[in-house]
């Protein structure tokens, strides 16, 4: 069952070895987004999870092993995490990496490294989230995920009304613990906005309505709900959120 959840984003620049330090006037809104990530994944380690699953896009649906490596050398960074030979995208890489910042407990160190491809259809991703939800008893969702990234790719700066309406609709989501609203989200915008995030999202989204029919308060939110970091920093947008199960529904 989810028991409790974070959502990160996953940019190179989140890894302080990819800045090198200092990079401007935007190193203080660096140090907020860094410092809330860490904080998200410190709330997971404090739900005492029996596994902690990081979920993140990929080219293709694979578990890889716990100690899999990682590395942000297609990035100009030299970077690596795990053991062996890289294979983990960027998504599980940075969410690998968050984990061990954090903590050194055996859910830490052997990890569920879960990627999902970033195309798939929303069923298919909610399926994945409900398989995971049933891994243990306790289950944590690492979610790693970018937002729109349009801004960043066509018109720096620039206002982008249909990025703006997605912000909107996913802060809601994660400031409410709204699973459903996340399970609705329109593939036909990755593309469009640039999204990375998407198929994770509607991974955590399956995950924590896996036993909502068991509820017998469905109007009541399940999961205490915070939004600890919501911007587009650097034209890109990030969110970082956490939910912790309230209440468990009766089997």
């Amino acid at each position: 069952m989810l028991t409790a959840a974070a959502v990160c984003p996953h940019p190179p620049l989140l890894v302080p070895t990819s800045t090198g330090g200092a990079i401007g006037p935007d190193t203080h809104e660096l140090s907020n987004l860094r410092n809330a990530c860490d904080a998200a994944v410190i709330t997971l380690f404090a739900a005492n999870p029996d596994v902690i699953v990081v979920v993140g896009a990929d080219t293709r649906t694979t578990r890889y092993p716990p100690d899999a490596a990682g590395t942000l050398a297609a990035y100009g960074v030299p970077f690596t995490v795990g053991t062996g030979t890289p294979v983990l995208p960027l998504s599980l890489t940075v969410g690998r990496w968050l984990l061990a910042k954090a903590g050194t407990e055996a859910s830490a160190e052997r990890p569920v490294l879960q990627a999902i491809a970033a195309h798939v259809t929303p069923a298919t991703c909610m399926l994945l989230g409900a398989q995971l939800a049933e891994l243990a008893p306790q289950v944590a969702i690492l979610a790693m995920g970018d937002g729109p990234g349009r801004r960043a790719r066509r018109a720096p700066g620039a206002i982008d009304a249909d990025a703006d309406r997605y912000d909107k609709l996913m802060m809601n989501a994660l400031a409410t613990a709204d699973a459903a609203q996340l399970a609705d989200l329109d593939p036909g915008h990755d593309e469009e906005l640039f999204i990375a995030g998407r198929a994770a999202w509607q991974v955590l989204a399956g995950a924590a309505l896996a036993d909502a029919d068991a509820d017998p308060h469905p109007g009541d939110a399940r999961f205490a709900s915070a939004l600890r970091y919501a911007a587009a920093p650097f034209e890109v947008s990030y969110y970082v959120a956490t939910w912790l199960l309230a209440r468990t529904p009766p089997h």
